[in-house]
């Protein structure tokens, strides 16, 4: 279905990206030099800070006038409040203007807004550019990932569309703590022509051609977080958290690997790194709603307290139903959706996942 390939493939131990104040010295010929990123949340806002910081000049597009606004007067008060942002990133209301003359299309958009947002895009959009899915999820109707829905909506060739993932919480990155995340692309050469380009002081990216394999990394982690924090609102420990996020580990790895990515992405960066820090951090939003449906609180008051979309919540079912689909065990996932969408209780999500009959350690199943 898709190429396999590692996440250990690094862009810049081959070819150093270059410095300004942000970059190191020896900058390929060959690097992007306009960007659009679609949507104005933390992270969409966030990367275009990144791209700015590594010398480009980005427009962002919003639908939100008043974030539009803010971000304009160089900060988003509303997502990322307190990071002053570069005078080399604009916002607009129309998308078109917004995609004008990019020969880097980011899309930051909540995955069930992915393909609607696209549609209105394509007609502006330069044919030999570069589209960079920052999104995380599967479409709820389809069950497609983001990667498919994208291609589908532009009519770009898979190989023309990149994605990014890896443990990436906005506000760190913003804040210039030290990150790694993967660039996948079918086609490699385009994946580091996207990581030279990012990759500053604190930023550094990693590429692989394994697009399948982070896709299903990014989604599955969403909601296993939830599980997690749910966990810790009830007051459960550390060997509760390592236990969930192991065995939630082998759950992503048997869809992945089933649906015909690598094994090794989940043992780097897009998997395991990436769950560990969703599934830990009270700045993830999936898993702070989990925490607070723990601690009591209703599924539509845990959304409610939520700064933005729960990934998790919208993408328990669609996951779910892909499993089932190719006969993949997730019990973890299925707790979760019995949860979210079914009415069943925290506490029942505990019992029944403690409950079920054993198995081999491993991402593999097999019975005893």
């Amino acid at each position: 279905m898709t190429p396999h390939a590692t996440t250990g493939y690094d862009a810049h131990s081959h070819t150093p990206p270059a410095d300004s104040s942000e970059e190191r010295a020896g900058a390929p010929e060959q690097r992007f030099t306009h960007a659009s990123v679609l949507g104005t949340g933390a992270w969409g806002t966030t990367f275009a800070h990144i791209l700015s910081q590594a010398g480009l000049t980005v427009s962002m597009w919003g639908r939100n006038e008043g974030v539009v606004d803010f971000i304009n007067s160089h900060e988003n008060s509303t997502y990322l409040p307190g990071v002053t942002l570069s005078d080399a990133i604009n916002a607009t209301t129309d998308i078109r203007q917004c995609i004008q003359d990019s020969n880097l299309v980011c899309i930051a958009v909540p995955v069930g807004a992915v393909r609607a947002t696209l549609e209105q895009a394509t007609p502006a959009l330069d044919p030999d550019a570069t589209l960079l899915s920052l999104a995380k999820g599967l479409e709820l109707d389809t069950l497609r990932t983001v990667h498919s829905v994208i291609c589908e909506a532009t009519g770009f060739a898979p190989t023309s569309v990149a994605v990014m993932s890896g443990p990436n919480l906005s506000r760190e990155i913003a804040d210039r703590q030290p990150t790694a995340t993967v660039v996948a692309c079918e086609d490699i050469e385009r994946a580091t022509m996207i990581a030279r380009t990012c990759h500053t002081s604190t930023f550094r990216p990693y590429v692989s051609s394994d697009v399948l394999g982070c896709e299903i990394a990014g989604a599955v982690k969403n909601v296993i977080a939830v599980a997690i924090g749910a966990a810790e609102g009830m007051g459960l420990g550390i060997n509760t958290r390592a236990t969930l996020i192991t065995r939630g580990l082998a759950e992503m790895t048997r869809l992945g690997t089933t649906l015909g990515a690598s094994a090794d992405t989940f043992a780097g960066l897009a998997g395991i790194g990436d769950l560990v820090a969703t599934c830990s951090s009270k700045l993830s939003r999936n898993y702070s709603l989990g925490v607070r449906m723990g601690r009591g609180a209703s599924l539509d008051e845990a959304l409610e307290l939520s700064p933005g979309v729960v990934e998790g919540v919208r993408s328990a079912l669609p996951i779910l139903q892909l499993a089932r689909a190719h006969d993949v065990d997730m019990p973890i996932t299925e707790s979760v959706v019995r949860v979210v969408h079914d009415g069943d209780s925290i506490e029942h999500m505990g019992q029944m996942l403690m409950s079920r009959p054993q198995k081999m350690d491993g991402w593999r199943i097999e019975l005893l």
